[in-house]
């Protein structure tokens, strides 16, 4: 088969078909514009990150911790006075740890310290 156009031919119906002739108007760049920018600040309004405070976090496991040895203190001991006066001393600490917490909290200023950062994706900082 022949070719039907020179190498010199196809290359201008090439560089033809590059140049750009269909230029958006200006209307429709500004509205484009417009609505990129929108995006751009609702983006820049949402936080960047999310905070998730634990100063409450040694508080549960205190709790926690000291429940469940009171109700081992109270099934495993024989002695009725004895289980019952340390299953009372273990709620005492587990509250006493509760009301410990809540006072550090007041008098430092640890829930900022003890709080982790989560950075959302596709925000902008």
């Amino acid at each position: 088969m022949k070719d039907r156009l020179s190498d010199k031919e196809i290359e201008e119906v090439i560089r033809a078909s590059m140049n750009l002739t269909d230029v958006p108007s200006r209307e429709l760049n500004h509205k484009l514009k417009a609505a990129l920018y929108q995006k751009e600040a609702s983006l820049r309004k949402q936080p960047a990150t999310h905070k998730l405070s634990l100063w409450y976090l040694p508080m549960v496991v205190n709790l926690i911790t000291f429940s469940l040895l009171a109700l081992f203190a109270r099934f495993m001991i024989e002695n009725i006075y004895l289980s019952y006066l340390a299953a009372g001393i273990c709620i005492y600490f587990g509250v006493a740890g509760i009301l410990l917490t809540i006072v550090g909290v007041k008098r430092t200023n640890i829930k900022e310290d003890i709080t982790i950062r989560i950075e959302k994706r596709g925000v902008l900082a």
